[in-house]
């Protein structure tokens, strides 16, 4: 994602690849991400159903309010596995995306040179594989307001193409939640802001996609 931007690539679903050298197989497995919490739900499913295979090597990109990453060489030497797979991430471009590479081995010996080209190109396929799309990073903030500014508050959100993802109502007024693009929040607010009697919450980083 560029910098200053809201706009980001990852991948559509879920999509694989292979690739052979020596006798030694490896099988790529590419996720889209959401949150963190699902990588150590798709690693045990993928060691589950691959327990008898060697390696499980891995890496990973989250971008939200920062970006986060890891690579994983699950046993391969240092750097020939994981970060072979999380460079081609980043060649590409894409961020919120999980792939996963199985190693079965094969009885040769590929070297260092030999598995970062396996790897890669297993990682690869997978790609090639993935249909890419664009997606924003959102954010997703709760309002109160008294129900005599119901009308401004939707005139707001009309203008800031807001996406209400909840709504209550108390003896005070209506209590809404709203997700609007991350580039556009500032703005958003400082209209909201101007209206005598309206209360914030605070602000959490989601993802959407491109409507």
């Amino acid at each position: 994602m560029a910098e200053g931007s809201d706009k980001y690539l990852t991948i559509a679903g879920k999509t694989s690849g292979s690739f052979y050298d020596r006798k030694s197989r490896f099988i790529a497995i590419a996720y889209p991400l959401n949150d963190e919490s699902q990588i150590k739900k798709f690693l045990k499913e993928l060691r589950k159903e691959y327990y008898d295979a060697v390696h499980h090597c891995y890496a990973w990109e989250l971008t939200g309010d920062t970006v986060q990453h890891r690579a994983n060489d699950d046993g391969e030497p240092s750097g020939s596995a994981g970060l072979s797979i999380y460079n081609l991430i980043k060649s590409r471009n894409l961020t919120n995306i999980l792939i996963v590479v199985i190693r079965y081995y094969g009885g040769i010996k590929l070297g260092v040179p030999g598995l970062i080209n396996a790897y890669r190109q297993a990682s690869a396929e997978a790609l090639e594989n993935a249909e890419v799309i664009e997606k924003f990073l959102m954010k997703r903030f709760t309002i109160q307001f008294p129900y005599l500014l119901s009308n401004d508050v939707m005139q707001i959100a009309k203008k800031y193409e807001l996406n209400r993802v909840d709504e209550r109502y108390n003896d005070e007024g209506s209590v809404m939640t709203f997700e609007i693009r991350a580039s556009q929040l500032d703005a958003c607010c400082e209209a909201l802001n101007g209206l005598q009697g309206l209360v914030f919450n605070e602000t959490k980083t989601e993802e959407n996609g491109l409507a």
